[in-house]
C-alpha cells in the first residue's frame, strides 16, 4: 500500500475526527459533552461490547482514539490506557479532554500498521471503526495480535459489507448514475467516509482474526443504517432530503441485526 494511500486516510480524519461534524466547539467542556452523549444515544450497543468497566487495573491500549470519547471510558474506569491515533488532531482532542478533567493517560501518534509498542504488552486491545481505514487492514490486525498478551482479548469494529450502508452507497453513486455494475465494495471504497474503506463479510473476518482463538462474530444495525445521524453536507440536495424522510426506518428495524454495518469481533489471543 502506498504512502499516498495512508495520507489520504489521516488528512481526512485530521479535518474532521469521528462525530465532531457541526458540533459547536467554543465551549470545550459543553462541545466534549455533546459529543459524548451524542456518540451513546446514537450507537448504545457500544458501552456493552466495550465493556469499558472491565479494564480496570489491566493494560488497555485503544487503536484509533479519534476525538477520545471511547478513551475516556477506559481512562475513567480506572484502566492503565494507552492510545494512538494516526492524527494529530484525534492525540490532541484526547489529551484536552483529559488535561480538563484532570486525569492522566499516555496518547501518542502513530500508524496501526505498525504500532510502537513492544510485544505481548496488553491485557486488552480494544479499536472501533478505525481498522478497516487502514490501507492494510490485515498487518494491523496482526499487530493487534502482536501486542496482546497471551490470553488478551481483542474487542474490534470493522464494516460489514453487506449492509444497508454499502447497499445505499451504491444506490446513490452506482445506480442512480447508470452505473448499476459498481460492486458494493467499490461502492464503499469509493465513497464511504475516508479514501479507501473496505468492508468485509462475516467469513473474511473470521480470516482476518485466523491467528487468534475463541473469535465472536456478530453483526449490528447501527445509526448509518437507519439514516439517524445528522445529514452531510455532501448530500444537501432535494433529493437526499427526501431520502431521508422516507426511509424505511421500521422495516429495517424489522429485518434485525443481520444487514447492520458494524461488525463487532471479540477474540482472544
Amino acid at each position: 500500500m502506498t504512502d499516498a494511500a495512508k495520507e489520504a486516510v489521516r488528512a481526512h480524519w485530521d479535518a474532521t475526527p469521528c462525530g465532531t461534524r457541526d458540533l459547536s466547539p467554543d465551549d470545550r467542556r459543553a462541545f466534549f459533552r455533546e459529543l459524548e452523549d451524542e456518540r451513546y444515544a446514537l450507537e448504545p450497543y457500544i458501552k456493552p461490547f466495550a465493556r469499558f468497566w472491565e479494564g480496570r487495573d489491566k493494560d488497555v491500549l485503544e487503536v484509533g482514539v479519534g476525538a477520545g470519547t471511547d478513551f475516556m471510558q477506559w481512562v475513567r474506569a480506572g484502566a492503565r490506557a494507552t492510545g494512538v491515533d494516526l492524527t494529530a488532531q484525534g492525540v490532541a482532542l484526547t489529551q484536552e479532554r483529559l488535561a480538563l478533567e484532570g486525569l492522566s493517560a499516555t496518547v501518542t501518534q502513530g500508524d496501526a500498521e505498525a504500532l510502537p509498542f513492544d510485544d505481548a504488552r496488553f491485557d486488552i486491545v480494544y479499536s472501533y471503526g478505525v481498522l478497516h481505514h487502514s490501507p492494510n487492514t490485515p498487518r494491523a490486525i496482526d499487530e493487534v495480535y502482536r501486542v496482546l498478551k497471551p490470553g488478551g482479548r481483542a474487542r474490534v469494529m470493522i464494516y460489514h459489507l453487506y449492509s444497508w450502508v454499502a447497499v445505499m452507497k451504491w444506490a446513490m453513486h452506482g445506480a442512480a448514475k447508470g452505473r448499476p455494475q459498481m460492486s458494493l465494495r467499490e461502492a464503499v471504497h469509493d465513497h464511504l467516509e475516508s479514501p479507501g474503506t473496505k468492508a468485509y463479510t462475516v467469513p473474511e473476518a473470521r480470516a482476518l482474526f485466523g491467528r487468534f482463538r475463541d473469535v465472536a462474530v456478530r453483526t449490528q444495525l447501527g445509526h448509518g443504517d437507519l439514516l439517524l445521524m445528522r445529514p452531510s453536507e455532501r448530500y444537501p440536495g432535494r433529493a437526499h432530503q427526501l431520502l431521508w424522510r422516507a426511509w424505511p426506518r421500521p422495516l429495517i428495524r424489522l429485518l434485525g441485526n443481520r444487514f447492520g454495518t458494524a461488525m463487532m469481533i471479540e477474540a482472544t489471543r
